[in-house]
């Protein structure tokens, strides 16, 4: 009498007896069987997104009726979630002055607070930029590789915080007056500062990723907005108009441009299509500080002060709602959200000023440099 196969190779198209278990699986609680290690390996992509589903299972049971605040009104649907412990970094690394500091003070940047002279970077200054903006934009690049359904904002944080460490880079958001994770994660009504935790992406939720790399002095700084599963057309034209608005900002960047022209061209795109610019954050000035002169208002009618000039470092990252512009804070001190409820995005990129325009030092090197959201489109 023949034996009974007891199990067959859950690889597609593979239909040999199989005994070789997968061991995440079996410590998961699930079975799932191979016939061999080439099998297995061969499968592994696809089968891991098993996992991070039953991990996001778990995680929504055992974040059931978590409330660190009790009493205060959300203004939409998003909650916050647990959170892990800090993430280190390893002594070896380059760290800025508020990496340690007990409040997360940069005392370098306090120093300057209300100065509105615009630094001019040297030749060698701008090569510090050019390279920490391009580890900056590889962290990203893996950021968006795992942003998806199931995926929580933690494992994202996770992800960027090994990739800096990876390229010597500390995580400039990292203790930066006491933030707590190494990356922003802002979902849905989130406009900017959401701090990564243990909520499972859900199909059709807008998730803003924002990456600041230190790297040997210099700070680079981007962030884009991506579609997770399937995204409603409503909140793809809101993020589509969102990072048309940059480019079109950019595009005026040159020497002898002011400052304040830029929100005029950003609010002028953004209401034709019927949307509005949060006034509370602006793009700000960056080289060997992570925030310092100019600020860069995204919205019409603004007082920033100065005039471009070549040497000249700096971002702009405006951030779009679909509904009001107001803002209010959760009572975590840092995660901004729109006083409606209201979906938002953001994109950022870090500019250089040069003797014709500009070069956007963040682009994304992937031969058309147009964002990961337009890959789904």
């Amino acid at each position: 009498m023949a034996d009974i196969m007891k199990h067959s190779c859950e690889t597609q198209g593979c239909t040999k007896p199989a005994a070789l278990q997968c061991p995440n699986c079996i410590k998961l609680g699930m079975n799932s069987y191979f016939c061999s290690q080439d099998c297995f390996k061969g499968s592994w992509k696809s089968h891991k997104i098993i996992h991070t589903l039953a991990k996001a299972a778990e995680n929504n049971k055992q974040d059931e009726g978590y409330n660190p605040w009790p009493g205060y009104t959300f203004t939409g649907a998003l909650r916050p979630f647990p959170k892990s412990e800090k993430r280190p970094v390893p002594d070896t690394i380059k760290r800025p002055d508020y990496a340690d500091h007990p409040r997360g003070k940069s005392l370098s940047e306090e120093q300057l607070r209300g100065n509105t002279t615009i630094k001019v970077l040297d030749d060698e200054e701008i090569e510090g930029m050019k390279v920490a903006t391009r580890l900056g934009r590889e962290v990203l690049d893996e950021a968006a590789r795992v942003c998806d359904v199931g995926v929580t904002t933690d494992e994202i944080d996770r992800i960027v915080h090994e990739a800096c460490i990876e390229r010597e880079c500390y995580p400039s958001p990292l203790n930066y007056y006491n933030f707590p994770k190494s990356c922003c994660t802002s979902v849905n009504e989130v406009i900017c500062h959401g701090i990564p935790d243990l909520r499972p992406l859900q199909d059709g939720d807008l998730c803003n990723v924002d990456v600041t790399v230190y790297h040997r002095g210099f700070h680079g700084d981007l962030n884009e907005t991506f579609f997770v599963g399937n995204v409603k057309e409503q909140h793809k034209k809101l993020v589509q108009v969102t990072y048309e608005s940059l480019m079109k900002a950019i595009d005026i960047v040159k020497p002898g441009e002011r400052y304040r022209e830029i929100g005029n061209v950003i609010e002028k795109h953004v209401r034709s299509h019927g949307f509005s610019v949060v006034r509370s954050y602006c793009g700000h000035g960056i080289h060997r500080l992570f925030h310092t002169a100019p600020n860069v208002p995204h919205y019409a009618k603004n007082n920033a002060v100065g005039v471009m000039k070549a040497g000249h470092c700096f971002t702009i990252e405006p951030m779009i709602s679909e509904g009001t512009w107001r803002d209010c804070q959760w009572p975590d001190d840092w995660t901004a959200v729109t006083q409606d409820g209201k979906f938002s995005a953001q994109f950022e990129q870090t500019l250089l000023v040069t003797e014709t325009g500009c070069e956007i030092l963040t682009k994304r090197r992937n031969g058309t440099g147009l964002p990961h959201f337009m890959d789904k489109m």
